[in-house]
């Protein structure tokens, strides 16, 4: 282990957030500039950082706010983008990757942050800490800007598992429900199941297995279910829990990226199209700038990985400081709510009361194959 700073008795009462230094597409600088904004803006916040010590302590020393809150673990491979998770959970023991998530795992921070690839990380995520007891399958959470009183919705999965059956999916419901509890202080959320369609008769067979599931499961577990939604109530107030399967959440999300920078584009060429655009634009700033914040997926950057015995927030590899800085947040506010003993004590039990239900409620239909809605 290598630091640049001895930790002092102030630091020891700080929240640690560990953070993998080398797996964004920008390279280190971006992410030390990224917990440089963090540090700015929260007092109560220190850093262990995972790297190249040769590299890592030049761009620490650079940030003056980062003297005595930072301690570099030396670490010397990387996982990259184009790395399989079955290699790198081989292999990966001298990577960054491994190294915070180890941290997390030895109790030395109370979160970890990594822009790193996304399957080796959720891949070595549940070697190294292990899924909640009850959970096949952990899940990728994001906030996504909606008109409700909120100003966000949950939705999952986003990337962890691109499959996902109707037992997956309660799970997902679940994971959810206490993620928005927790982060949103709501004590009942809404649950919605992403469909083609509002109908009951709509969707695959496992989609309206998994709307049996989780509507039987509401009461138990103190939510309501609203049903099936659709793509258009993503950003709606119908809905505070979106669940889905990773490969249509991934879609959404991305689809999502591009039209918010699509649109950021757009707006700036009409407002630069002609002298009186321009004075109109000046004269609207205030507004511009409210509404440009709102939309900027760099706000919200950051999923967080449900269903583990730790804390795991994966960056956007893409991610620039703004961007950093925003994941760390979200790990540290998550940290400070005791967040992962949250998780662990209410979705582990929530699962297998679940699990026993729908093990009861199959016992109760022989033959019956193809579980349709309940009617």
């Amino acid at each position: 282990m290598t630091g640049n700073t001895a930790p002092s008795q102030a630091n020891a009462r700080r929240t640690v957030i560990s953070v993998d230094a080398m797996g964004g597409d920008a390279g280190p600088a971006v992410v030390v500039a990224g917990i440089a904004k963090s540090a700015k803006k929260n007092p109560n916040i220190r850093f262990l950082l995972h790297g190249p010590v040769e590299q890592l302590e030049p761009l620490v020393a650079r940030r003056k706010n980062l003297k005595d809150r930072v301690e570099i673990r030396d670490a010397r491979d990387v996982v990259t983008m184009e790395d399989k998770p079955s290699q790198v959970m081989r292999n990966g023991k001298g990577t960054s990757m491994w190294s915070a998530l180890e941290s997390v795992r030895n109790g030395d921070a109370a979160g970890v942050v990594s822009c790193g690839n996304t399957g080796a990380l959720m891949a070595l995520s549940m070697l190294r800490l292990r899924k909640l007891p009850g959970v096949n399958r952990p899940a990728i959470a994001i906030l996504w800007p909606s008109r409700n009183p909120q100003g966000f919705n949950v939705m999952l999965d986003v990337g962890a598992d691109v499959r996902a059956d109707a037992e997956d999916l309660l799970q997902y419901a679940l994971m959810g429900t206490s993620y928005t509890r927790n982060s949103m202080d709501l004590p009942c959320p809404r649950v919605g199941l992403l469909n083609v369609g509002t109908e009951e008769h709509k969707g695959r067979a496992e989609l309206k297995e998994a709307y049996s599931l989780i509507s039987r499961n509401a009461e138990k577990a103190n939510y309501e279910f609203v049903g099936f939604v659709e793509g258009s109530d993503i950003p709606g107030d119908i809905a505070d829990v979106i669940v889905t399967d990773g490969f249509t959440g991934n879609v959404a999300i991305k689809t999502g990226e591009g039209t918010a920078s699509l649109l950021r584009s757009a707006m700036r060429e009409a407002f630069e199209y002609s002298v009186l655009s321009r004075l109109a634009a000046l004269l609207a700033y205030t507004s511009l700038a409210r509404l440009s914040k709102r939309i900027d997926p760099r706000r919200v950057n950051g999923g967080i990985f449900l269903g583990l015995n730790g804390t795991v927030v994966k960056s956007h590899g893409g991610a620039d400081a703004t961007g950093v800085s925003a994941a760390v947040k979200l790990a540290f506010l998550l940290a400070e709510q005791g967040f992962a003993e949250k998780l662990a004590a209410r979705v582990a039990s929530a699962v297998e009361l679940a699990q026993d239900d729908a093990t009861s409620a199959d016992a109760e239909r022989p033959g019956d194959s193809t579980s349709g809605i309940k009617e």
